[in-house]
């Protein structure tokens, strides 16, 4: 795998109140994990999400699929990749996962999908989205 090849990563640690009473992240904390690195790996791409939503633009989840293959626990260190993929003219779709650190073992393997809003709510896909889409 080339280094263009490689997907984007942001390392995270979970915080012990992300942990329900079995000792292991909550179920829902995964979603903001997920969230938290499609954001920087827009930020890498010159995309704000703050500044395209004051623009108007409003990329907004539309469907999160998550397989969960094993439990993080309080202190892991772990890394969430985000590979971006096109699916449509109005959809874009993101395959991410989570890997705990220490032995690279596949926590999580989920697939979100985008879209964007116009201020009137109405669908469409801005040309600042194209540049997710070409080999650098």
């Amino acid at each position: 795998m080339s280094d263009s090849d490689t997907p984007f990563t942001v390392e995270m640690q979970v915080r012990d109140y992300e942990c329900d009473l079995q000792g292991i992240v909550n179920n829902s904390v995964y979603f903001n994990y997920l969230e938290h690195a499609r954001h920087q790996f827009l930020k890498t791409r010159n995309l704000d999400f703050a500044q395209l939503a004051a623009q108007q633009i409003n990329l907004v989840l539309i469907r999160c699929e998550i397989d969960y293959k094993s439990s993080l626990r309080p202190g892991d260190v772990f890394t969430v990749s985000v590979e971006p993929e096109r699916i449509s003219r109005l959809k874009i779709g993101f395959r991410q996962r989570i890997h705990r650190k220490v032995d690279n073992q596949l926590m999580i393997d989920a697939f979100a999908t985008v879209t964007s809003v116009n201020g009137k709510g109405r669908p469409f896909m801005p040309d600042c989205i194209e540049p997710l889409f070409q080999v650098e």
